[in-house]
């Protein structure tokens, strides 16, 4: 019978993370995944004479040359893999559009610090100090996650009031109760929570240390994205998995996780049964308590844990291949939120119901790679979230002509907020629904970001109780659905952390 220290199911990021860590400190680990390529969402996909990016907006915590971010050093220095990064020149313009095309509000936010601080000021003068004091807050949670991360699940709580006493006080509040507590003022607020759609819950519930994480890092390092897209990244972890000795099993489905009593000891698959010490899934524990695990070895707090947490982002995206450039068409900007600029909480509540799209996150790739496609043409995506499972009432017969009109209000509210024209120009599109996603990564709902990271399941709920929050023994979650909360860096860093920790767990083991 083969035996392996530890079996990683599923080949996202989380899981390709977690299958680095363990195979470079020389274990014995076999990564399988249900389909023929690594990635999961994080990845790619061909139409006629484009490759299109399945998810990645940006990247945050890759850093400048000069002061390299966690993913950066994760990535590329720890793990070995050579990726090329481009780096966006803004954060990103905002523009709030009403329905008849009247601009409200738009405005472009650079990276960096004094830079972000300056522009901030112009636009919503009286926020100097608001800004500074963010930015101190943010260096303490990014000191404090650290710890934590280095504590494997395990902090020392006089430590953490003794060192990180606001990154505890912020934890228990909201992104909208921290920027009240700092003095920004509304207009600031305004434009502080841009980026909240990126995180899919609205300021007032949101988990204020996962807000923090995201803009802070993106303010001070700016934000990238990989030359070749993220199958440039995720072909590189598998590579460097293999070269650490790691085993892979592609076009392998998982069916069951075996149990020896109540601890994990194995998976069935379609390949047949394997056997290991340890057990880490990278996919949703709803979809894996549902489908894959004994309802009787199920502890009782991990169901009602389950069974209490709200699915996150439902994602509705339009991927369109133009036979125009960037230039000839005037597009300037890589990265533009198109919205009504109302308050997030309403914001929130209207994807929450099957309206005419109103709010998108527009990317034009060519922006920043001008070689990602053929010469003389560029590449967009267009991305919305619902925040409720809205497209479970779309009867199937109806399904193919509804996603084409939803997708033709995304592409026109576009050329209303931008004066851009771009639809006589569509060489290819491809339209991809919450039913795209459900089927392709296997998550309930079409719910790629996991759980909502807000209110009692927050961010800093979930690190803070990591060392018996999973009761599964000899089993361990990552991805989307982990600690650390939806995104390409919460996933790798929370594969990670799941990787180290079960290295001390088979430490003690081999005692």
């Amino acid at each position: 019978m083969q035996k392996y220290d530890a079996i990683v199911v599923g080949a996202g990021l989380g899981g390709l993370s977690s299958a680095c860590r363990l195979a470079k400190a020389g274990k014995k680990v076999l990564l399988m995944e249900q389909h023929n390529l690594p990635g999961g969402v994080a990845s790619s996909f061909k139409r006629g004479r484009f490759e299109f990016e399945t998810a990645l907006h940006e990247l945050a915590a890759i850093g400048a040359p000069e002061k390299r971010g966690d993913i950066y050093k994760l990535v590329n220095e720890d793990y070995g893999v050579g990726i090329e990064w481009l780096a966006i020149p803004d954060l990103f313009r905002a523009i709030h559009v009403k329905d008849d095309g009247t601009i409200i509000r738009d405005f472009t936010m650079p990276k960096g610090r004094k830079e972000f601080a300056d522009k901030l000021e112009e636009y919503a003068p009286g926020n100097r100090k608001a800004m500074e004091q963010f930015y101190e807050l943010f260096d303490e949670c990014e000191r404090a996650l650290g710890y934590i991360s280095s504590a494997h699940g395990s902090p020392d709580s006089k430590v953490l009031r003794s060192q990180y006493p606001n990154f505890l006080k912020a934890g228990a509040y909201t992104p909208n109760d921290v920027l009240d507590a700092l003095k920004f003022t509304p207009s600031a607020k305004k434009i502080m929570g841009t980026y909240w759609s990126y995180m899919a819950v609205d300021m007032y519930r949101l988990s204020s240390i996962f807000y923090l994480m995201m803009v802070g890092s993106l303010i001070d390092g700016g934000a990238y994205i990989p030359r070749h897209t993220s199958h440039e990244m995720t072909v590189g972890l598998l590579e460097r998995f293999h070269s650490f000795g790691g085993e892979s099993w592609f076009n392998v489905r998982a069916e069951e996780i075996l149990f020896n009593g109540d601890r994990a000891c194995g998976v069935r698959t379609t390949r047949g049964e394997v056997y290991a010490k340890h057990i880490i899934w990278n996919g949703n524990p709803s979809m894996a308590m549902a489908n894959m695990i004994p309802a009787e070895v199920i502890p009782e707090r991990e169901l009602k844990l389950a069974n209490a947490r709200k699915f996150s982002a439902r994602m509705f995206v339009v991927y369109i291949g133009l036979n125009k450039s960037c230039e000839e068409l005037g597009i300037k900007d890589y990265n533009i939120f198109i919205s009504p600029g109302l308050d997030t909480a309403d914001e929130y509540k209207r994807v929450g119901r099957m309206e005419k799209i109103r709010s998108t996150a527009a990317l034009c790739y060519n922006v920043v790679n001008p070689d990602i496609g053929p010469k003389g043409t560029c590449q967009m995506s267009f991305t919305m979230a619902y925040s409720k499972d809205v497209w479970g009432d779309v009867e199937l017969e109806d399904y193919v002509k509804f996603k084409n009109e939803k997708a033709r209000e995304i592409l026109e509210l576009y050329e209303r907020a931008t004066g851009c024209s771009i639809i006589p120009y569509i060489e290819e599109i491809s339209v991809a629904t919450p039913w795209t996603f459900c089927r392709y990564a296997s998550c309930p709902e079409g719910g790629v970001y996991g759980y909502e990271a807000a209110e009692w399941d927050n961010c800093m709920a979930r690190m803070m109780s990591l060392s018996y929050d999973n009761n599964f023994k000899g089993l361990k979650f990552t991805g989307a659905s982990g600690p650390r909360g939806d995104g390409y860096s919460e996933a790798l860093i929370t594969g990670d952390m799941m990787g180290k920790m079960v290295l001390g767990e088979l430490a003690k083991e081999d005692m």
